[in-house]
């Protein structure tokens, strides 16, 4: 490896030949599909392979009217793949904007550069909060790093000179430059992320339900084609067209062709939803996850508060406080909301000779200067003295009581590295400045009985006061994290609400405990100590301001840092979850009674009774139209109980009640010698009516949307069975019989669904 002068860094053309050879900071692990793989995934799947095979016998029997099936299933592609294309550009334009800038030096001066554009060699400027972008070697300074998102063991260790640093990990402490030794596909961490994509995907409820639909659909479909062609043909002795084109009508019922994608474009709808918000969505599924939240646990600073401080005032009786600060700001090269605070009230001086610097760790929670005379270090109070004072103590505490963030100062001699001999010179009191929607906010969720929590490094007293500032329920159920042990923590994080003095470790701890005791549990931070946590949480949302390891491990990132975005955010995942559970209701209720159907077909003696476009009219006017409008309409109600068994409660028994209506149909048809063109007029009327049923049922609570549609859909069901039947393939209704048994139909259905849906709920309550 050659070496670089750290103040240079490489020169212009240095950077060009590198670019040149392809030595660059580029990986083929793209942040959304390509457009060939969203133009694959709309158009090379099971269910379309299948539908083109049914087409082409359609054709080989010549009865081409039944194939306008194939107009929902070319429509359904035509719009995924643009929905698709439309969230990749959203996607791709905000990721740009707002992607990971470093620090970099480059012909003697530092610039910010982007992360692609790193190059092997480029000399990099590290600092606390920083994430390793690249495989590096500390040229000069020293840092302390967590590995812990590369290794899962949370430790800080320290990397001096000469020392390697994997990309992937983040800095927690400490200013160093390095030199970039891979880039691209070459990174340890682009290495693990490729392997880990194989086998880790991101839970998903609506995912895994879609899929298992899927799996035992294709297991199911081609068997029983074959089985239900077999009987028709050779053992009722129908014609080669008749066969196909029933056999076809069984399985195209069986297919739930616009499932899968009405929710792909109901995701990417609530994409471009959040983007119009600034807030970028990194995990996809992850929109889903946020309805199902009822634990919010906050980090104040970046939240709460704007992650801004002041200093209000000191108190020392050391007539050099004010010139040890000074040195210290000068000296110290940490960059959080603390020390710019002090920075900003101490302007920096330079009169001590520094020997080193201990930057701060949020692990050690204090920072400190080694100067030839002294050594001086910073933060809390009980963190930094080994023996407190108790009416030192007590005065930090009342401080704290009153709201303020309390830094004290302490000094040692040079001798004292492992820093046992402190001693108390001065207190610094600092505020945070509270976010002015963070009230309203908080107010809001609880409205939506989501928990709210905070867990932050500070003293408990003053996480307590910021609380009880924004009217936070239960601002004085607090505790200091620091006295807990391991086995303690499950205890407490069910029964307080503030938890101050928390590390980073002690944050996943409580998360951990929080999903163990049932809870869906979403974080939101902005820092280096909040990683952890991130990893650990169902969904986790961080703010742009927020350093870069804790933007690029969020689910979620708050573009403007704006508090009051997750309100919005909430309303994305519920809209997601109760719009795909109501059109998941609809299709299912066609998938359930065609499967059944079938079995009927062949275990008792009837023929089936649907051609293709009988399905085609009824699905697309009561599934494919209102289920496309369903899929994007905004939705805020609250998310009840499981997916599945709310889908469940209603399609099984209107499916079962279809299929009890048409065993009905033909009990009367060979009582009073009804032909096959009536048995199937009355087998349509029973899907359309039980269509129009279910579409009612799930269009509560009626919006002005689901009316017009409800009417849209009443009128064309009407129209064509009793004027476009030609079109359909149907006798006209001319019979006042007819009209009976069509009666008959409407009851059966009307209360199969009715006591079927109360069964269900309580078969389901028992298991409970």
């Amino acid at each position: 490896m050659k070496e670089i002068d750290v103040k240079k860094g490489l020169n212009q053309q240095e950077v060009h030949d590198r670019i040149a050879k392809g030595l660059i900071n580029i990986s083929d692990q793209d942040t959304t599909k390509s457009y060939k793989q969203i133009i694959k995934d709309n158009l090379l799947t099971l269910f379309n392979l299948i539908n083109v095979i049914l087409a082409g016998l359609i054709i080989f029997t010549g009865s081409y009217r039944n194939l306008l099936f194939l107009g929902v299933v070319i429509s359904n592609i035509i719009i995924g793949t643009f929905q698709e294309i439309r969230t990749k550009r959203v996607l791709d334009k905000i990721s740009l904007i707002h992607s990971m800038k470093v620090s970099c030096i480059r012909d003697g001066r530092e610039k910010q550069i982007s992360v692609e554009e790193i190059v092997i060699d480029d000399i990099l400027k590290l600092k606390m909060g920083n994430q390793i972008v690249s495989d590096s070697i500390v040229r000069q300074g020293s840092l302390e790093v967590d590995e812990s998102l590369l290794t899962g063991e949370s430790h800080t260790i320290i990397k001096n000179e000469g020392d390697f640093l994997y990309s992937g990990s983040f800095v927690t402490g400490g200013n160093a430059y390095v030199q970039a030794v891979h880039v691209g596909n070459d990174n340890y961490a682009a290495k693990m992320t490729k392997d880990a994509k194989k086998y880790s995907k991101y839970p998903s409820e609506l995912r895994d339900m879609l899929n298992k639909i899927i799996k035992y659909i294709g297991i199911a479909i081609i068997p029983l084609g074959i089985i239900l062609f077999s009987k028709q043909y050779f053992i009722l002795n129908g014609t080669l067209k008749d066969s196909i084109l029933n056999t076809s009508a069984a399985l195209i019922g069986m297919i739930p062709e616009g499932l899968v994608i009405l929710t792909s474009i109901a995701l990417a709808v609530g994409v471009i939803n959040l983007a119009r918000h600034r807030t970028l969505v990194q995990e996809l599924y992850c929109i889903e996850t946020l309805a199902r939240v009822d634990v919010l646990c906050l980090d104040k600073t970046g939240t709460i508060t704007e992650g801004k401080m002041i200093v209000d005032s000191y108190r020392s009786e050391n007539k050099h406080f004010k010139e040890i600060m000074k040195n210290m700001t000068h000296d110290l090269e940490d960059a959080n909301a603390t020390i710019d605070a002090i920075r900003e009230y101490f302007i920096p001086e330079k009169s001590f000779e520094c020997v080193k610097t201990l930057p701060f760790n949020s692990s050690k929670k204090y920072s400190g200067v080694i100067y030839r005379d002294a050594i001086y270090i910073m933060g809390a109070y009980s963190f930094i003295m080994n023996q407190p004072d108790k009416k030192q103590l007590k005065s930090v505490e009342d401080a704290s009581a009153k709201g303020y963030r309390v830094i004290s100062v302490a000094k040692t001699t040079p001798e004292d590295l492992e820093l046992k001999h402190l001693e108390w010179i001065g207190d610094i009191y600092l505020l945070d400045k509270i976010r002015e929607d963070a009230r309203e906010t908080l107010d809001y969720f609880k409205k939506q009985d989501v928990d709210i929590k905070i867990i932050s490094g500070d003293h408990p007293l003053t996480v307590s006061q910021i609380a009880k500032r924004v009217h936070l329920e239960h601002y004085d159920s607090y505790i200091d994290a620091s006295q807990l042990n391991d086995d303690e923590i499950e205890e407490a994080a069910n029964k307080y609400h503030i938890f101050g003095r928390v590390t980073p470790k002690q944050k996943k701890a409580l998360i951990a405990a929080l999903k163990r005791q049932g809870h869906c549990v979403g974080m939101s931070g902005d820092g280096v100590n909040d990683v952890l946590a991130f990893k650990e949480a169902d969904v986790s949302i961080a703010m742009a301001s927020g350093s870069d390891v804790a933007k690029s491990s969020a689910n979620l990132v708050l573009l403007d840092s704006n508090f009051d975005a997750l309100p919005e955010v909430l309303y994305e995942g519920r809209r997601v979850i109760n719009n795909i559970q109501r059109v998941a209701t609809l299709f299912l209720t066609k998938t359930i009674f065609s499967i059944l159907l079938a079995f009927i077909t062949i275990i008792l003696p009837f023929e089936y009774p649907f051609v293709p476009i009988h399905l085609t009219f009824v699905s697309s006017l009561t599934i494919g139209i209102p289920a496309f409008f369903m899929a994007i309409e905004p939705n805020r109600n609250r998310v009840e109980k499981k997916f599945l068994e709310n889908v469940i409660k209603v399609s099984l028994p209107s499916a079962v009640s279809v299929i009890l209506c048409i065993i009905y149909i033909y009990i009367i048809a060979s009582i009073q010698g009804f032909s096959s063109e009536v048995i199937t007029q009355l087998a349509v009327i029973t899907i359309a009516i039980n269509g129009c049923i279910v579409l009612t049922k799930v269009s509560h609570p009626f919006t002005l949307l689901r009316k017009i549609i409800l009417v849209f859909v009443y009128i064309g069901i009407a129209v064509g069975l009793f004027w476009a039947h030609d079109i359909i393939s149907m006798l006209p209704i001319r019979s006042m019989s007819i009209l009976l048994d069509v009666g008959v139909i409407a009851l059966i259905l009307i209360a199969g669904s009715k006591f079927g849906s109360m069964l269900v709920e309580k078969i389901y309550e028992r298991k409970k």
